[in-house]
């Protein structure tokens, strides 16, 4: 499989940071520093246009170390990018912290993993299979 990337920034192309990493980093595309105050979200350009295969999606993930140390997240998690999109990849952040955040030009601003996915049939059914756990949701089945 391959994913084609044009680059319209200065920044490397994404890449995995070890052999047995799923993410990608992704670098931010701009020029000067962008500070976010608390709870304020804004659309991080990267520079990058890709083409994906039919068949897969690019999911954009929060950095760990980002969300744990300066409370910077992705948004929307995970942003999915499909196989026809063309436009540029954009990453909306938002501060979570109570401090506010800068951004520095080229920093890596998040994660993004590549996956493969299908476009099941879909049907209206009057009735579901019956399931032991049936409708418990949300916690139904404990702590521990």
């Amino acid at each position: 499989m391959t994913i084609k990337f044009i680059n319209k920034s200065k920044n490397p192309l994404p890449k995995y940071e070890s052999s047995q990493a799923a993410g990608m980093d992704i670098h931010c595309n701009i020029a000067e520093p962008i500070t976010l105050q608390p709870m304020e979200r804004k659309l991080i350009p990267t520079g990058l246009f890709m083409q994906l295969p039919e068949g897969y999606e690019a999911q954009i993930r929060p950095r760990s170390g980002l969300a744990l140390k300066r409370g910077l997240t992705v948004l929307n998690t995970p942003g999915t990018i499909d196989s026809d999109y063309r436009g540029e990849v954009e990453v909306i952040l938002i501060n979570l912290s109570n401090e506010p955040q800068t951004i520095g030009p080229a920093e890596r601003i998040c994660q993004m993993v590549i996956a493969k996915h299908e476009q099941p049939e879909v049907i209206e059914v009057e009735v579901l299979d019956e399931t032991e756990r049936g409708a418990g949701g949300f916690g139904h089945s404990g702590v521990k």
